[in-house]
């Protein structure tokens, strides 16, 4: 006869919680915020558990005779069986001093018991016709994640703790002291409007093409990477790995692209440049992936993964406009809604900021001043609305005929808009020849209030 195996549990640390709570009336604020009455195995310590909430919300001493009436009132004293067995449970332990450590046992088995319940319901649902492989895997992440999530310990901060945080920011901000907020993007005067990407934000990089995007993409990159050591994640949808590489290989050593691509380097100082660029390059938290085509369901399965694995802290996505849709509509706009809804739930799940780069409609190539505007998004999707920032890239020696020296290769990153600040614009040099851009030299930048 074949063994019954039984759910995971763990009886004996129920009783515990429960005799800790009706032995100590201070208790139940231990565990009410991380135990809840389905967390119990046993269905009478589930009733029991309840009425305890029941005295806990009413702001009610909570002891064996009122857990008692509460459990006579709702007619469920003789299903928890009876008074002697809430006797019983106060013998089961001298003090409420573990509480702590019983309630974690009695979670973790919950949480097994759930991990049981969704390989079940992933086991129906593959035999399920009209599934996608796709679809099970997203679902069972999602499911695994919501596991995860009730699991971790959840607290309320005290103000006074992050007042004091708050005023040490403030005055080494004031001081001088470079504190960003966010992840730096290594462009001072852009920082000095942002505090950095913020966590949980979308930030959207939109130009037409040829403008620069991937490349000041990659400088982000390299400076989130180098300069505050996050960890950051590129999904290279247009370009191969070898090309973003070559790119950020070039721009770290300033040598020019086409020289590191067609091998016609300076056998001295070419290569001594290349391999210290190298070497610091090999040190930063880098990843790539340049997979074709990718769908929503796919960038936040590899970026959960990232994130696990390495503590991903900011993710690049070039270009949004070649994700692949999971709309079967024929509505353009209703595929980039879908997508711009996915990245910015990625971004809230993940607790990191997303740089999603965007082309532009053709719009901004008509006007007379090829200046691109925030309604330049408008045709592509709610990416507008979406966004908690918008920076568009405008290059003023491409609107004239025979442009000024000075204007030549400048390159404006407006800030289009922002949700939590001030809006402005930001000068930098474009270097062609090794794809990277510059911070002007000039007077600092201060954000305007708003």
């Amino acid at each position: 006869m074949a063994e019954i195996k039984l759910p995971p549990q763990d009886l004996d640390a129920e009783k515990s919680v429960l005799g800790s709570l009706m032995i100590d009336k201070n208790a139940i604020s231990k565990v009410a915020d991380i135990l809840s009455s389905q967390d119990f195995y046993a269905s009478a310590h589930q009733k029991i558990y309840r009425a305890i909430l029941n005295l806990f919300n009413k702001n009610e001493p909570i002891d064996i005779l009122s857990v008692t009436s509460v459990l006579k009132t709702e007619k469920e004293i003789e299903e928890v069986g009876g008074s002697s067995y809430l006797g019983d449970l106060i013998n089961v332990v001298p003090s409420s001093a573990h509480i702590g450590h019983y309630a974690k046992i009695v979670r973790e088995k919950r949480v097994l018991r759930d991990l049981i319940s969704i390989s079940s319901e992933l086991q129906e649902m593959v035999f399920e016709k009209g599934t996608s492989a796709e679809n099970l895997i997203d679902q069972a992440e999602q499911k695994i994640f919501s596991v995860s999530l009730k699991s971790s310990d959840r607290n309320f901060i005290p103000i006074k703790e992050e007042l004091k945080e708050a005023y040490e920011r403030m005055e080494k901000l004031h001081q001088g002291e470079k504190r960003l907020r966010g992840v730096t993007t290594g462009f001072d005067d852009l920082d000095n409007y942002l505090s950095g990407f913020q966590r949980s934000d979308l930030i959207i990089l939109g130009a037409r093409p040829s403008l620069g995007k991937t490349t000041l993409a990659l400088d982000i990159a390299r400076a989130a990477a180098s300069k505050g050591g996050v960890p950051v994640g590129i999904f290279s949808i247009e370009m191969s790995r070898e090309q973003i590489v070559d790119r950020l290989i070039a721009a770290e050593a300033q040598v020019p692209l086409w020289r590191l691509r067609t091998g016609r380097l300076s056998a001295d100082i070419d290569f001594e440049l290349i391999q210290g660029a190298l070497d610091r390059l090999s040190r930063v938290p880098i990843f790539i992936d340049d997979s074709p085509a990718p769908n929503i369901m796919q960038i936040r399965s590899i970026a959960r993964r990232l994130q696990a694995e390495h503590g991903l802290g900011l993710l690049i996505i070039d270009y949004v406009q070649l994700i692949m849709s999971l709309n079967n509509s024929d509505n353009i706009v209703q595929q980039f809604t879908e997508i711009s809804h996915g990245l910015k739930s990625l971004a809230k799940e993940l607790n990191i900021p997303i740089l999603a780069v965007s082309q532009l409609n053709r719009s901004v190539d008509q006007r007379e001043i090829k200046v691109p505007r925030l309604s330049d998004l408008r045709e592509t999707g709610s990416w507008e609305q979406d966004a908690d920032v918008v920076l568009l890239i405008y290059r003023k020696d491409r609107d004239r005929l025979e442009p000024a020296l000075e204007e030549e290769n400048t390159t404006s990153i407006i800030i289009a808009k922002h949700r939590n600040g001030p809006t402005g614009t930001v000068d930098v040099k474009f270097d062609p020849e090794k794809v990277t851009f510059r911070p002007i030299e000039k007077k600092k930048v201060m954000a305007e209030e708003f």
